[in-house]
């Protein structure tokens, strides 16, 4: 289960969780297989492994398994940031 680097042997799992602003129930219908494609394709940008997640109507539940190279807070702020760019332009285009 170890994967290592250089110097270190590591097994990092965080729990993450999206809510969108004021719970709306926007993450179903026609989108919500688009939006799992979404997370796991930046995921695979970045480096990060996506080892389980569940699309409810109002939030998201992701296990990320990130390498201890990569700053968590800045790897959040990637998939926050990035997803919601290309969850809006799914919608609107």
């Amino acid at each position: 289960d170890w994967e290592s680097l250089s110097h270190v042997r590591w097994d990092c799992k965080y729990h993450v969780v999206f809510v969108p602003k004021y719970r709306q129930k926007k993450l179903y219908g026609k989108f919500r297989r688009r939006v799992g494609e979404i997370f796991r394709d930046l995921c695979r940008q970045r480096g990060i492994e996506l080892l389980e997640g569940h699309l409810m109507s109002d939030h998201v539940h992701m296990c990320l398994k990130i390498p201890p190279k990569l700053s968590v807070a800045h790897s959040i702020g990637f998939l926050k940031g990035k997803s919601a760019v290309r969850i809006h332009r799914f919608v609107l285009g």
